[in-house]
């Protein structure tokens, strides 16, 4: 529950309850404060109990803990692999893809390894990152959703 708090913290904690409620009266603020958290505990306890009675023997299995959106889709999604995703996944290669982008914003060939062309783009293949003069004949303007 308190897995972050330090030593040093605490400590401090401690120093601060003594000062606020005293030596004498610390012990009986000690016992009222764990008898409370008791009997939060029990009465969350039991109303997980009484929801899961009133649920049914078909949700026998449910965990509070499975309502938290992340526990959720990782229960679902990645525990349960009917869909494949562990397969579409795995197919993709990543380095592969950034190696054929950067390759053609260059102006390579997707298939050399090391040999460039000069990047003028002298492979047969036209260059799409450059700037075009005009228009063809019945040719629509580019049109960008950002600006309008």
């Amino acid at each position: 529950m308190f897995s972050d708090i330090g030593a040093l913290e605490v400590v401090a904690l401690v120093i601060l309850a003594v000062l606020v409620f005293g030596p004498d009266k610390l012990p009986k603020v000690i016992r009222d404060v764990t008898q409370f958290i008791r009997k939060v505990r029990e009465f969350s306890d039991s109303a997980k109990a009484d929801i899961r009675k009133e649920l049914g023997p078909e949700f026998k299995d449910f965990e509070f803990e499975d309502l938290n959106p992340r526990n959720f889709v990782r229960k679902q999604l990645l525990d349960n692999d009917e869909l494949g995703l562990k397969e579409i996944r795995n197919g993709f290669d990543f380095k592969e893809e950034m190696s054929a982008v950067t390759d053609a914003v260059h102006g390579r060939d997707s298939g050399s390894s090391g040999g460039s062309t000069g990047g003028s783009g002298s492979s047969g293949t036209p260059d799409r990152l450059k700037k075009r003069d005009g228009l063809d004949p019945g040719e629509a303007p580019p049109f960008d959703s950002d600006a309008t």
